[in-house]
Formats: C-alpha cells, structure tokens, sequence
C-alpha cells in the first residue's frame, strides 16, 4: 500500500505561486522550488511532475483567490461598490510578493516563446475580465451606472486601468493608492 504524503498539497502550491508571483517563471529554477518547499527532487516530481505543471497549479490558485475576493466583495458590498474597492484590495497587501498581476506578469514574460502557460495566464485574465463584465451589468441592472454603457467595454478598460495600477504600484515615487481612489471615483460618475 503507498504511504500518504507528508505534506500539505495546499501549502505547498501556496508557497510555489508566491515564488513564482515573485521571480517570475524563467527566474525560478527548480532547485529554488525545491529550498522553498523543502522537498527533495524525487518528492518534487511525484508530487507536481514538473515545474511547468507546478506552475500552472500556482497560476489557477492565484486566479481563483483574486476572483473569490472580487466576488466577497460584491456579496458584501453590491457589485459597483466591489468595483469601487477591488483596486485598493488589490494593491493594499503589503505581506503579498508582488504588487503587479502574476497573471500579467506570466502573459508578458512567456508569450514571445509562445508558452503555452503565456495562453493559460491570458485564459484567467479573460475570465476575470467576464466577471468584471458582469459585475458591470448587475450595477447596471440594479441601475447603478448608465443605460448606455457596454458591460463588456467597461471591464476591458477597468481592468486596463487595474493592471497599470498594479505595475504602478511596484514603481518607487508613485502614490498607487491615490490612482486607486481615481478609479473608484470615476466608476462613481458612469
């Protein structure tokens, strides 16, 4: 009968993404894998197969927690208020590895070798924007923003206007809170 790992699979896929969110696919080796999780090659391999698989085990979970916030936030606070207050959530962890997007951060690292975790990385980014999309059109229909606005245009610019105060955030003299309080207040006026 086969022994039951000794470790947390969750834990351990936690820790890989914050690595990988950190130093980026390429700039993580195996062997940096392995010191962070503490597990030796052989372990490493029957548990992930490979830093590949690994890595996108990392690029779903990350997917999944910024969505599952995103969607807290609107069973607490309606979803344009959500809105209004994803982009200082989003920046606003200063325990986190990164302040830029891991997903954006994969897009723009691998896509020129055409990866196919680059495709995987876009895939996220284009369900988050359909969540976005839909929040946008539940406002609408709770008739928080215009009639005339496109659910669809409004997450594509909103999570453009994310993503650069993600990459924002990560510069020295830049006041990313005050460009997250820009955001919200120009949702406000839709």
């Amino acid at each position: 009968m086969p022994r039951k790992p000794n470790y947390d699979r969750n834990d351990l896929i936690n820790r890989a993404r914050d690595l990988f969110w950190q130093r980026g696919w390429a700039g993580t080796s195996l062997k940096d894998l392995e010191a962070s999780l503490k597990m030796k090659p052989g372990s490493f391999y029957a548990a992930f197969g490979s830093k590949d698989a690994l890595f996108e085990l990392a690029l779903e979970r990350y997917a999944t927690d910024g969505a599952e916030r995103l969607r807290a936030l609107a069973r607490e606070f309606g979803p344009l208020n959500a809105l209004q207050r994803f982009p200082k959530m989003a920046i606003g962890n200063d325990n986190a590895p990164a302040k830029a997007c891991m997903l954006s951060k994969t897009l723009l690292e691998l896509q020129a070798h055409r990866h196919p975790l680059a495709q995987k990385a876009n895939e996220h980014l284009l369900k988050m924007e359909q969540l976005f999309a839909e929040l946008f059109a539940q406002a609408q229909a709770a008739g928080d923003i215009g009639a005339a606005h496109d659910p669809h245009s409004l997450a594509r610019r909103y999570q453009s206007d994310v993503l650069g105060l993600r990459v924002s955030a990560e510069r020295e003299g830049v006041d990313a809170g005050a460009i997250a309080v820009e955001i919200a207040e120009n949702l406000a006026k839709l």
